[in-house]
């Protein structure tokens, strides 16, 4: 996995940023104007400390004031407008760019490979597309509330120190710099931890989620006390990498407070005495320490506004460096939707390895005539589930290629080809939304209609008009709250109602009792008619009737044949037969 640097972290922000730049730029003019009105405040309190020094107290001298006064309310009033802008136009900035890195992420989360899900924990890749989000708008009120108006403060000090005496200006830029360079290099030194800690705060994420997909599973053995202590251990590791975190950013404010206390007294030990000497005022001096007053206050969160910005890096690393990381299974330039009408499935030469030290399929080939119906059988392991991911191209080849309806599927479409194939798995994953929801998600475009039509066909309607709430009801996370059967019958329904006319059933009644068997084995009849069917089956008795039955061992086609002929050959599927048989007549 690519690595992203903070430049990479910092591009995915100011890429999401920009497609709303004018409220960006609006934001800086806004945040430009609010703080140049507050740096002038330090001007007024002069005028009035030199008009106090000229002028003794009596009412004759109150309306000189009055200018000065009324000049400070406006300034300030000015001041109030401008914040009030910032804020109202940051509203509908943020929540906009919040909304486009998050869709962004998950859009290309999703074009991830099959592999790549199958290594991750999904808690975690939800928290790494929000915590990129949260990342941005902790940034970016950083940026509009701290580091525009600090660096405004900081100029217009710097020019107000100079034009009362050039040596205040030089000292205060000297001390500006070393400010800003030591807040640089300790930034850098404590974000090595908060990118430690955000990893920890992910991966105790991950075992959370993991312990909490599987509590039933928890229960059953029963092993409460072993998921407490794999959660303890990774949570007081992140509980220390926060610590150190925390420890580290607490020396460096100690360190600003420090500087801020030399450069604080060392102008006024230079003011007063220019005072002294006749070169500066009173109002001189309530310049300088009014203008370090405004500075210390926007410098003193400088360093916290580091610390927040490098959380924020921390925070957007991890996302980041998924959307560095190329997509394994990517379309081919020129990549066009495949026209499939009719079914015919050809493997030609395919190799595939996992990893140079296990190739599933060396030399595989196969040809599936149109509206065939093969099944696969054979041991765990010999590559019969690898054949059917193949298919869908969640994998490349390594070497050969597989064509249906003549055309090589490396070359077409990832969506299209997946939308001319219907799976019905040993495990189908439901998601939380209702039943009808459920199954139209075979074809957004199905009517009500289509759907109950599909619904009956696959013998799922009278489950379902028992229940309360009908086609309506939500099915639970993962369909929970149906059983195997039900859930494999919805699924069922849901590829009726897809209607591609490439079916794969992989394992698809290897787990239900009897009567739910008899009841799917119904709804596939209705499934499979007119498709090209690959079975894969452990249960012989399913696949009796198919078209073909292939036996595959390691990797090649051992033997074929139909069920009656396989019988006849004392082969692989003769001894996987006998052991089952005994509840089955041929």
């Amino acid at each position: 996995m690519q690595h992203a640097t903070t430049t990479d972290v910092l591009r995915a922000y100011w890429r999401g940023a920009m497609k709303f730049k004018g409220r960006a730029f609006l934001i800086l003019c806004a945040v430009t104007f609010a703080t140049v009105a507050d740096t002038l405040q330090p001007w007024f309190l002069k005028a009035l400390f030199d008009l106090l020094e000229k002028h003794s107290p009596s009412a004759a001298t109150i309306a000189i004031f009055v200018p000065v006064l009324v000049g400070m309310a406006l300034i300030r009033l000015a001041g109030w407008f401008g914040w009030r802008m910032v804020g109202i136009t940051s509203n509908r900035f943020q929540p906009n760019v919040f909304a486009a890195l998050d869709e962004h992420s998950f859009k290309y989360i999703l074009g991830h490979s099959y592999q790549f899900f199958a290594d991750q924990f999904g808690g975690s890749l939800i928290q790494k597309i929000k915590r990129l989000s949260r990342g941005f708008e902790r940034m970016a009120d950083e940026v509009e509330f701290q580091i525009i108006p600090t660096m405004v403060v900081l100029i217009g000090a710097t020019i107000g120190l100079y034009v009362q005496y050039p040596l205040l200006a030089i000292l205060f830029v000297v001390w500006t710099v070393l400010f800003i360079v030591f807040n640089y290099w300790a930034s850098q030194w404590a974000v090595k931890a908060d990118i430690r800690r955000a990893e920890l705060d992910s991966e105790a994420t991950g075992v959370l989620a993991d312990a909490i997909t599987n509590a039933v599973t928890i229960k059953l053995f029963p092993a409460p006390g072993e998921e407490e202590a794999r959660f303890g251990k990774v949570n007081q590791a992140f509980r220390e990498s926060q610590m150190n975190s925390w420890d580290r950013h607490e020396i460096i404010f100690a360190a600003q407070g420090l500087l801020m206390i030399a450069i604080d007294v060392g102008l006024m030990y230079v003011g007063v005495r220019y005072w002294l000497q006749g070169f500066l005022t009173l109002g001189d001096l309530a310049f300088i320490q009014s203008s370090l007053v405004l500075v210390f206050g926007k410098l003193w969160t400088v360093g916290r506004s580091f610390r927040h910005i490098f959380d924020s890096i921390a925070d957007g690393k991890e996302m980041v460096d998924l959307l560095l990381e190329p997509h394994q299974i990517r379309d081919k330039k020129g990549a066009k939707p495949i026209d499939v009408t009719r079914g015919k499935i050809e493997f030609k030469d395919v190799t595939f390895c996992f990893h140079k030290t296990r190739c599933v399929l060396q030399d595989f080939n196969l040809a599936i005539r149109p509206m065939e119906k093969v099944a696969l059988v054979g041991p765990s392991g010999a590559g019969k589930t690898t054949i059917t991911k193949l298919l869908f191209r969640f994998y490349d080849l390594d070497e050969g290629k597989i064509l249906v309806d003549g055309q090589d599927i490396s070359k077409a479409t990832q969506d299209s080809l997946r939308d001319q194939i219907s799976l019905v798995p040993q495990e189908p994953i439901l998601f939380h939304r209702t039943l009808m929801e459920n199954i139209r998600y075979g074809r957004s475009s199905a009517t009500d209609e289509e759907v109950f039509e599909a619904a009956r066909k696959a013998r799922c309607d009278r489950f379902i008009a028992d229940l309360p709430l009908g086609y309506d009801t939500y099915v639970g996370e993962r369909g929970i709250k149906l059983s195997g059967g039900e859930r494999q019958r919805v699924a069922i329904a849901r590829a009726i109602v897809k209607n591609a006319p490439i079916l794969v059933l992989d394992e698809a009644t290897s787990s239900l009792d009897s009567e739910s068997e008899r009841l799917i084995q119904d709804a596939l009849h209705e499934l499979m008619k007119d498709k090209t069917v690959i079975v894969v089956a452990h249960r012989l008795s399913t696949i009796m009737e198919m078209d073909r039955i292939l036996v595959i061992e390691g990797g090649t086609i051992a033997s074929q044949g139909t069920h009656k002929e396989l019988l006849k050959k004392k082969g692989t599927y003769r001894k996987l037969w006998d052991i089952q048989a005994g509840g089955f007549a041929e």
